[in-house]
């Protein structure tokens, strides 16, 4: 009898010292390894071989994808051997996920929980899983597939498998996160290379025009946006200015925006008309750019000797236009968005700027801009602030429109890009 307990003893401290030893083996080749796809592929691999079983496979849960909550990450196995089925990896991980238990089975075929067509041929013939908890959060589970012993899957197995999984998941859980943030960092450091080539697009600084006062803003929503203003000086007397609204934020706008300054540059150029110029720059970007992108535009060219604006709008916001009465009219002549359609016309209009005369150009970040109460800016205040300060400098008056739509807004957090473009006929001096 005594000899049977020193015998069962003997064989507990073998199996302990072999756990620990397989746990160490683990963690050993584990640690300091922070790329996702090789910490999964090392513990897998640990475990086929040291549990002596065919295949090995460990299934995350994908927080992005409801279609699909688990992902496989890495499969081990014989090359002699099969795969696991696809539907069958479907149903074990919604068990799984329903269940979040270990799950022991040593004969497959007479399991009745999986229904598998085919099962005579299938070549699973035993498996283990056991779950991945990360703070009482399951992310997924480990398997293991056909022990190659003829007593299959023992209880010791369960244990020394749940303990591997127990000490891999935080890791797995650490090296995921660590990916998230290295991803998150590149994108921020692509947003910042991408917000300082936008801002070289600027206008470094505003036309110096006699008899003028002109100035522009902008403020990106996010690190880039899509708005855009532009002064292209095309000869002594005529200088060509524009604003534009591009679909969509982020680097994707920025791109169109950047594609769209190359092109006006190029045409304003090549013809004085405004009409001229937004045909040939539509036609343009609906070659170049996705049907899905577009762009709205305000594009004038000011004789500066004459003192005649002409301008066109491509499905852009009228601009405001203060005359010297004191009375506010929208610009509107012009035609549809830049880059949807292959053929748009666009009519133009020339106006006589007189003295004392304001053109203020927006984007419609600055009328769309919410309150709290979830109110909108709206023209109204828009025109109350410009009559206001018409008799303020071109900056002033910027200046004082984001003042007051920051103050409506209460700071709160910038929806959409915001960018003002005013120009300012001086009144003659008495």
């Amino acid at each position: 009898m005594e000899m049977n307990r020193d015998k069962l003893e003997v064989q507990r401290l073998r199996e302990a010292v072999q756990e620990l030893s397989i746990l160490n083996d683990i963690a050993t080749a584990i640690s300091g390894v922070w790329e996702l796809d090789q910490v999964v592929d090392l513990i897998v691999h640990k475990c086929v071989k040291n549990l002596n079983v065919q295949q090995g496979v460990i299934m995350l849960l994908d927080d992005e994808s409801s279609d699909k909550p688990f992902q496989t990450m890495i499969r081990k196995m014989d090359k002699s051997e099969s795969k696991v089925p696809y539907h069958f990896g479907v149903q074990l991980s919604g068990w799984m996920l329903q269940n979040k238990k270990a799950l022991l089975v040593n004969d497959f075929q007479s399991d009745t929980r999986f229904k598998i067509i085919g099962k005579m041929d299938f070549s699973i013939k035993s498996l283990l899983s056991v779950p991945l908890y990360v703070q009482g959060n399951m992310i997924g589970c480990l398997n293991l597939f056909n022990k190659r012993t003829s007593n299959g899957f023992t209880q010791s197995d369960q244990r020394i498998l749940s303990i591997i999984a127990a000490q891999s998941a935080q890791v797995i859980e650490s090296t995921r996160l660590y990916k998230k943030e290295q991803e998150l960092r590149s994108i921020e450091e692509d947003l910042l290379v991408a917000h300082e080539i936008q801002n070289q697009l600027l206008p470094k600084e505003h036309p110096k025009i006699d008899g003028y006062d002109i100035a522009g803003f902008s403020e990106p929503a996010k690190e880039v946006g899509g708005d855009y203003y532009d002064f292209i000086s095309i000869d002594e007397d005529n200088l060509a200015f524009c604003l534009g609204d591009i679909s969509g934020k982020g680097i994707p706008a920025s791109l169109l925006m950047a594609n769209l300054q190359a092109t006006l540059r190029g045409q304003a150029f090549s013809t004085l008309s405004c009409s001229e110029c937004l045909m040939r720059s539509n036609k343009f970007l609906f070659h170049s750019t996705d049907i899905q992108k577009f762009a709205t535009l305000f594009y004038a060219v000011l004789n500066t000797k004459t003192n005649k604006l002409t301008y066109s709008i491509a499905g852009h916001t009228p601009p405001m236009y203060l005359s010297d009465n004191g009375k506010i009219n929208k610009l509107d002549v012009g035609g549809t968005v830049l880059g949807f359609l292959e053929h748009s016309n666009y009519e133009e209009e020339i106006i006589s700027m007189r003295p004392g005369d304001i053109l203020v150009i927006y984007s419609d970040g600055i009328t769309e801009a919410v309150n709290p109460e979830e109110e909108d800016f709206d023209e109204w205040r828009l025109e109350e602030v410009i009559k206001k300060y018409s008799n303020k400098t071109s900056q002033e008056i910027i200046d004082k429109i984001i003042k007051e739509v920051k103050n409506f807004t209460s700071n709160d957090f910038q929806q959409d890009d915001m960018t003002l473009l005013v120009v300012k006929r001086n009144q003659l001096k008495s």
